[in-house]
């Protein structure tokens, strides 16, 4: 058995514009790291987000650009209260995503929302009183 195989270092998104979705993510808060001609990195708390524009991916993998299709996923930020997950929607549709759902009620006990970025990446904001989260922001 290979070791280390549960975990991920980088979440890369493929973007249609670069310039754009950088000052999307930059309006958001988000510190650039590193930048080259066509994907740019961010350091979160653990690993590392980036943004790669899909010729250079294509080039990269050897496929067609009509080949790398976005995948039905959601990049989630759990959020310490209810109230948090209310100011980080509106920060982020403020910033210049597009509104996806409104902050509710789930069904399972929580409080989601969510909103798409400008090349249309699902990102939840949600309380999850089932996965606490520890002072540095980490699941507990």
């Amino acid at each position: 058995m290979i070791e280390n195989m549960n975990r991920v270092n980088f979440i890369t998104l493929c973007v249609a514009d670069l310039g754009r979705a950088r000052a999307y993510y930059e309006k958001l808060g988000w510190e650039l790291e590193q930048e080259m001609e066509i994907v740019a990195f961010y350091r979160t708390k653990n690993q590392v987000f980036g943004l790669f524009t899909l010729e250079g991916l294509a080039k990269e993998t050897g496929r067609d650009i009509s080949d790398l299709k976005t995948g039905a996923m959601t990049l989630a930020q759990n959020q310490p209260s209810r109230e948090e997950v209310d100011a980080a929607f509106a920060h982020a549709v403020a910033c210049g995503a597009t509104p996806v759902r409104d902050p509710f009620e789930t069904e399972w006990g929580g409080y989601s929302s969510y909103v798409a970025d400008p090349d249309g990446h699902l990102w939840e904001f949600a309380h999850n009183p089932f996965s606490p989260l520890d002072e540095a922001g980490h699941i507990a």
